[in-house]
């Protein structure tokens, strides 16, 4: 049976998949199926020049294990950053920070798609998430943000190609 994709965590804070995974797939013609690209919807306004979220403020487990991983990526002041040159490409664009977000990630060779997570009735973000096909992202955007992921630590050299959930 032929390999045709492979689902991976894989978004600004969690790049990863970068390290191997992308060269691997393009080798064998696997397209990448992204998960926590929004990292649990801390990529988004919501998050922005806000305190550093504690336990209690995370109510769902996947903002708890996003917040875990920004943490180790270079923690809550660099994350702001990222955020706030984020938002600037949102303007400029006129959609949101995770369209950007999400933008970005489709944008990288070999993921055929993103999956946002949303919670019926909660956050489903319909009419947002459709944005991301409404725009494309310059040399001048990519270029900023790469300019504050580089202040950030390796996460493949902290935690390995995958998480500790996988390694049982």
């Amino acid at each position: 049976i032929k390999i045709v994709s492979n689902q991976v965590q894989f978004s600004l804070v969690d790049r990863r998949p970068e390290v191997n995974m992308v060269e691997f797939c393009q080798q064998h013609d696997i397209k990448l199926f992204t998960y926590g690209t929004l990292c649990g919807g801390l990529l988004s306004e919501n998050y922005l020049g806000k305190p550093e979220p504690r336990g209690f403020d995370l109510s769902t487990a996947s903002l708890k294990k996003y917040k875990n991983m920004i943490d180790a990526w270079g923690g809550w002041q660099l994350f702001q950053e990222l955020l706030a040159i984020l938002k600037e490409i949102a303007n400029k664009h006129g959609v949101s920070i995770s369209n950007v977000a999400v933008r970005y990630i489709l944008d990288q060779p070999t993921v055929g798609g993103v999956i946002v997570g949303a919670r019926l009735g909660v956050s489903e973000h319909l009419e947002d998430n459709a944005k991301v096909f409404s725009f494309s992202l310059d040399e001048d955007d990519r270029d900023r943000i790469s300019a504050v992921s580089r202040q950030s630590r390796d996460l493949y050299q902290l935690i390995g190609d995958c998480g500790d959930e996988y390694r049982r």
